[in-house]
C-alpha cells in the first residue's frame, strides 16, 4: 500500500504549468557544466603552448577562448533568467494553494489555534524552502553531471592522478555526511521557534493600546526581550553550524587540492605529465570535490526543507470544515433545535437540552446572563461544531450533515468585533467582488450609509481594522455586507455592545425593518421600544431555554426575564 505524504499536494503545486520553465531552466544549467570543463583545458594548453614556444596555436586559442567566453555569458543569463521565472511561479503557487487551503477551514479553527503559525510558515518557512529545496535541485542534476564529466576528462590526462584526486576527495564527502542531519535537526528548531516569536509579536502589537493604558511598557519589553533573544539563540547555533560545516568542507577540499598539486608537480617532474596537465587538474579539482561537498548538503537542506513543506501541509489540513449535503440558499420553514447538549468540553456542557424554533421570516431576540450560552448558540448555527448532542435542523435537515460552504450561503453573522480591510468603503462592502450597481446601492440604503458615503465617498480607504471609521459606521459596513449577499437569515451576536446607545438603537432598529429575512439577535440592551417589534424573545438561563414568548407576554409572566429587564433598566436609569 502507497504511503500518504501530506506535502505532496504543495511539491506538486511547484511544478503545475511550471514544467516548461523548469526543464528549459534545467537544460541551461546542464550546459554550464562542459563550458566549466572548457575553461580548464583552455588554461592547460595556453600553459603547454608557452612551453612549447607556439605563437600561432597561442593565437587560434584567443579566437577560441572569445567565442567561448560568448557563448558562456549567454548560458549564465539564460541560467539566471529562467530559474528566477521558475521560482517566482513555484513559490507563487505554493503560497497560493497554502491560502486556500486555509480558507477551507472551519470557522472555530482561527478562535482556537495561533494564526502565528500561519504567518510563519508563510513567511520565514517560505524563503527557506525556496532556496534548499527548489534551487538545490538544479546541483542535485548539474553536480553529477560534473563529477562524471572531470572524472572522463581527467583520465584522458592521468589515469593514475585521476585516482588520487577521487580518493583524496573522499575526505571532504565523510564529513559533510557525518555532520549534515545536525543541519537539519537545527532548521526544524528555528522554524518552531519563529512560530512561537511571530505570534508573541503579533500578540504585543494586538494589544499595544491595553499596554500603554497600564503602563506596562517595561515589562512588554522584557518579555520581547526575552523571545527575541530565545529565538536570535536559536538561528545562532543553526548558522554556527552551518559555518562549521562550510569551513571543514572548505578545509578539507584545499587540504585534497595541495595534495592533487604537490602529487601532479612530481609525476610532472618524472616526465609522466606535462606542467599544463598539472594545471588542469588542480583547476578541476574543484570540479571533483564541489560535488562531493554540494551533493550531501543539497539532499540535507532538502530533507529540512522538505519538513517544513510537510509542516505546513499539516498546519493547514487540521480543522478543516466538513463536507457534506448541498442545500439550496433558502430557508422555507424553520430551524429547529430539540434536545442541544453541547459543551466545548465534553464533561462540562454550555447548551443543556436546549429546545427551540426560529421560523422563516421572523424575528427573535436571544437574551441571558453572561456565560448562558448565546454565542455558543450562534456558533452552532453558523457550523463551528457538529460534535452536539440531540438535534439541530434547517428545514428538517440535519445541520452536521450540511455542507459547511453552502450553510454559509444561508446565514450571515454580525459580530460585536467588525473587520474591515485596509480598503474602501466599497471593496469592504463587497468583500472585493462584483455585484451590480443597483444591488450595492440598495444594501447601502438599507443598511444606512448614503451619508457617510455622501460625505467621504465610497473609495474613502477605511484605514486598518476600520480605524478611520466610527463603531457605528463599522457596523453599518457589515449589515451591508450581510444585505449584499442576501442570505435568508441574518445572526447578530452582541453586535451593538461596544456601540453608545444613540448608534445601537439606530442599528438594532435598521435591522428589524429589513423584509423578507429570519433574524436573531442576541442582545444585552434591553429596551422596549426594540423588545417589543420582536416575534418572540428566547432566555437563557446557564445553557437552558428558561422562557420565551413576546416582549408583552414576559412582562406580564414577571418572572426570570421580568427580573433581567428590571435590573437592567434600573442600571441605565
Amino acid at each position: 500500500m502507497r504511503k500518504n505524504y501530506p506535502e505532496e499536494p504543495y511539491i506538486r503545486a511547484f511544478y503545475h504549468k511550471n514544467h516548461c520553465l523548469f526543464l528549459a531552466a534545467v537544460f541551461f544549467r546542464l550546459m554550464e557544466v562542459p563550458a566549466m570543463l572548457v575553461i580548464s583545458w583552455l588554461l592547460g594548453e595556453v600553459i603547454d603552448i608557452i612551453t612549447a614556444g607556439e605563437l600561432a596555436a597561442l593565437w587560434k586559442l584567443l579566437v577560441m577562448a572569445i567565442v567561448f567566453v560568448a557563448i558562456f555569458l549567454f548560458v549564465e543569463i539564460g541560467i539566471y533568467k529562467l530559474r528566477a521565472a521558475f521560482l517566482c511561479k513555484a513559490v507563487t503557487q505554493y503560497k497560493e494553494l497554502a491560502f486556500k487551503k486555509l480558507s477551507q477551514k472551519g470557522i472555530s479553527a482561527f478562535a482556537q489555534e495561533s494564526t502565528g503559525r500561519y504567518l510563519s510558515v508563510l513567511t520565514n518557512d517560505v524563503g527557506t524552502v525556496e532556496e534548499n529545496y527548489l534551487n538545490s535541485i538544479f546541483e542535485l542534476i548539474a553536480q553529477p553531471l560534473l563529477f562524471l564529466s572531470t572524472l572522463i576528462l581527467l583520465c584522458q590526462y592521468s589515469p593514475l592522478l585521476t585516482l588520487a584526486a577521487v580518493l583524496l576527495c573522499l575526505f571532504p564527502f565523510a564529513g559533510m555526511m557525518a555532520f549534515s542531519p545536525e543541519l537539519s535537526r537545527r532548521e526544524k528548531a528555528v522554524s518552531d521557534k519563529s512560530e512561537a516569536f511571530v505570534a508573541r509579536l503579533k500578540d504585543m502589537l494586538s494589544g499595544f493600546a491595553v499596554i500603554k493604558s497600564f503602563k506596562a511598557e517595561e515589562e512588554a519589553g522584557g518579555i520581547f526581550r526575552l523571545e527575541n533573544g530565545s529565538f536570535e539563540e536559536i538561528k545562532r547555533r543553526r548558522r554556527w553550524w552551518q559555518g562549521f560545516l562550510t569551513s571543514m568542507s572548505q578545509s578539507l577540499g584545499t587540504l585534497a587540492q595541495l595534495g592533487i598539486f604537490f602529487l601532479g608537480a612530481y609525476l610532472a617532474l618524472r616526465g609522466d605529465i606535462t606542467a599544463g596537465t598539472v594545471l588542469v587538474f588542480v583547476n578541476l579539482a574543484n570540479s571533483l570535490i564541489g560535488p562531493i561537498q554540494t551533493i550531501p548538503q543539497c539532499v540535507a537542506n532538502r530533507k529540512a526543507a522538505k519538513g517544513l513543506i510537510r509542516k505546513l501541509a499539516e498546519v493547514t489540513e487540521e480543522n478543516v470544515s466538513r463536507g457534506g449535503d448541498f442545500i439550496e440558499p433558502k430557508l422555507e420553514e424553520a430551524i429547529e433545535f430539540c434536545n442541544v447538549t453541547f459543551g466545548y468540553e465534553p464533561e462540562k456542557p454550555v447548551l443543556k437540552e436546549l429546545s427551540l424554533r426560529l421560523e422563516a421570516g421572523k424575528k427573535y431576540a436571544l437574551v441571558g446572563a453572561s456565560g448562558s450560552g448565546k454565542s455558543t448558540l450562534i456558533n452552532l448555527l453558523m457550523g463551528a461544531y457538529d460534535n452536539y448532542e440531540g438535534s439541530l435542523t434547517l428545514d428538517g435537515r440535519e445541520m452536521r450533515g450540511l455542507d459547511c460552504d453552502s450553510l454559509y450561503d444561508i446565514m450571515s453573522l454580525i459580530g460585536q468585533s467588525v473587520f474591515l480591510f485596509d480598503d474602501t468603503i466599497r471593496r469592504n462592502i463587497t468583500m472585493f467582488r462584483e455585484f451590480p450597481e443597483e444591488k450595492i446601492r440598495s444594501a447601502v440604503f438599507r443598511s444606512g450609509l448614503e451619508q457617510l458615503i455622501a460625505e467621504r465617498g465610497e473609495d474613502y480607504r477605511c484605514g486598518e481594522n476600520g480605524g478611520g471609521l466610527s463603531g457605528g459606521e463599522r457596523q453599518r459596513i457589515s449589515i451591508a455586507r450581510c444585505l449584499l449577499r442576501e442570505t435568508p437569515v441574518l445572526l447578530l451576536d452582541e453586535a451593538t455592545a461596544a456601540l453608545d446607545n444613540q448608534t445601537a438603537f439606530a442599528v438594532t432598529e435598521a435591522i428589524l425593518q429589513l423584509d423578507g429575512l429570519t433574524r436573531l439577535v442576541v442582545t444585552h440592551r434591553l429596551e422596549a421600544p426594540l423588545l417589543e417589534q420582536y416575534d418572540s424573545i428566547f432566555v437563557l438561563r446557564e445553557g437552558r431555554l428558561q422562557e420565551s414568548g413576546t416582549f408583552a407576554e414576559l412582562m406580564e409572566r414577571r418572572e426570570y426575564f421580568y427580573s433581567l429587564y428590571t435590573v437592567s433598566n434600573a442600571e441605565t436609569a
